[in-house]
């Protein structure tokens, strides 16, 4: 694909077809990672791309008389030591 740098007030600019965007779990208002590697530009996701969630939202929805306790996993198969 062929596309232009554009001038936006002091800025320049790429536009991304969604299709291009959402073939790599991008959506409009997500946080890039900008880099060069190898005289190119490489443009990844901020986040992992497992879900759009962040830990900071998902931690904000656990309610607030949720108590967390130890879980028994049951008896070491290896050389874990407990």
């Amino acid at each position: 694909m062929i596309t232009k740098v554009q001038k936006w007030g002091n800025s320049q600019g790429l536009r991304f077809p969604k299709e291009i965007l959402k073939k790599v779990h991008i959506s409009v208002g997500d946080e890039v990672d900008i880099s060069i590697k190898h005289g190119e530009i490489v443009i990844k996701s901020a986040t992992q791309i497992r879900g759009k969630y962040k830990l900071k939202d998902l931690v904000a929805k656990i309610p607030a008389k949720y108590k967390p306790r130890e879980e028994d996993w049951g008896k070491s198969m290896g050389k874990e030591i407990w």
